[in-house]
């Protein structure tokens, strides 16, 4: 059994307004997902990308903006959204106070094809190829 606390995890500046929490993936010893959360201050989230895998997308606190391919919707915590492997999406902050969402993708590499800017991003790889 691996346990991790917070203090366990660095909080890290991922985008501008946005910081992230890892709490699982092939860095910290996990084989098949990758766990993380993410604060998000008003205005900002996560621009359209895709992913090689399925997501899942917990909205913990907060009001999100999310779009999923051609499909958007206002989401309210507590809620989640499934989004399917291949597909666009993201998500902003619409409210007044901080957007906090969980995400769990099911591969413990964090890899993203962003759509524009066009770029690919790949995080917590394991320790040894880094």
């Amino acid at each position: 059994m691996k346990v991790r606390t917070d203090a366990d995890c660095t909080l890290e500046v991922w985008r501008d307004g946005v910081e992230t929490r890892m709490y699982a993936s092939a860095e910290t010893g996990a084989g098949q997902l990758t766990v993380f959360e993410q604060w998000c201050a008003t205005g900002h989230g996560a621009p359209s990308h895709l992913h090689a895998v399925e997501e899942a997308l917990r909205i913990v606190a907060g009001t999100a903006d999310v779009w999923v391919a051609d499909e958007r919707q206002t989401v309210t915590a507590p809620a989640s959204v499934l989004i399917p492997a291949g597909i666009v999406h993201g998500f902003r902050n619409v409210g007044e106070t901080t957007l906090q969402v969980l995400a769990i993708l099911a591969e413990p590499v964090f890899e993203a094809h962003y759509i524009e800017p066009e770029r690919d991003v790949r995080r917590w790889p394991p320790a040894q190829a880094q």
